[in-house]
C-alpha cells in the first residue's frame, strides 16, 4: 500500500518542514493545485513546486484542480513533478493532453464523485494512474463518501493491475481497510495525518489498515 500525505492539510508557513516530518514514513508527497476557478479554493504554484522539490526526494504526485491544464502542465514538469493527475473534467483535448504529459512524466486522471467510470473506456491504456475522488473537490477535512467504495471496485477491474488506482478524500484509519479491499493501492490522507499527534503512528495506521 502507497500512502501518500496530502499537504493540502499541513501548514502552509512551513511546508518544508511538514514534508520532512512525514517523509520516512510516506512513500509519496500529494500536492494539490487549485485555481479558484475549476475548484473553489486556491492553494499554490509551480514556484512552490520548484522550493519544496529541494526538501526531498520522494515522488511528486501534482493534482492539477484547474481549468485548462494544457496551458499549465508544463511548469510543473519542470517543477519537478513525477506524476502530474489532471481532471477528465477539465479539458476538452484529454487524449492529446495524456500523451504529451507522458512525454515528461507518468500521467493521472481523476474523477469527481458524480463522473462515472465510463469516462475513461478509451483512455485506460494510456494512463499510469486513476485517481478516486471520495469528496467533492477544493476543500480537506470532509467526510469520505461511503458510495466510491462501490467505484473503487468497478474501477479496480476496469484498469486492471497495471494502473495505480488512488483514493483522495477523507481518508483515514476507520475506512482505509475498506478503500484497500475494494482495490485500491494509493491512499491519499490530508487531515487524518496532518492534524493529528503523531504524523507516524496515522501513517503506520493506515499502511496496517
Amino acid at each position: 500500500m502507497i500512502i501518500a500525505p496530502s499537504i493540502l492539510s499541513a501548514d502552509f508557513s512551513k511546508l518544508g518542514e511538514e514534508i520532512k516530518a512525514v517523509e520516512p514514513y510516506a512513500d509519496w508527497i500529494h500536492i494539490d493545485v487549485m485555481d479558484g476557478n475549476f475548484v473553489p479554493n486556491i492553494t499554490i504554484g509551480s514556484p512552490v513546486v520548484k522550493s519544496l522539490r529541494k526538501v526531498t526526494m520522494l515522488p511528486f504526485d501534482i493534482h492539477l484542480m484547474i481549468e485548462e491544464p494544457e496551458k499549465h502542465y508544463m511548469d510543473f514538469v519542470k517543477a519537478g513533478a513525477d506524476f502530474i493527475t489532471i481532471h477528465v473534467e477539465s479539458t476538452k483535448n484529454l487524449h492529446r493532453l495524456i500523451n504529451e504529459i507522458k512525454k515528461y512524466c507518468k500521467v493521472g486522471i481523476a474523477l469527481n464523485p458524480a463522473t462515472p467510470l465510463c469516462m475513461i473506456e478509451n483512455i485506460i491504456e494510456e494512463i499510469d494512474l486513476l485517481l478516486i475522488m471520495s469528496v467533492e473537490p477544493g476543500y480537506g477535512g470532509q467526510k469520505f463518501i461511503e458510495g466510491s467504495i462501490k467505484k473503487i471496485s468497478k474501477a479496480r477491474k476496469m484498469i486492471g493491475k497495471d494502473v495505480y488506482l488512488s483514493v483522495d478524500g477523507g481518508v483515514d484509519g476507520s475506512n482505509a481497510a475498506l478503500i484497500k479491499k475494494a482495490g485500491a493501492d494509493v491512499l491519499v490522507s490530508g487531515s487524518y495525518i496532518f492534524k493529528s499527534r503523531s504524523y507516524k503512528k496515522a501513517i503506520e495506521s493506515l499502511r496496517k489498515a
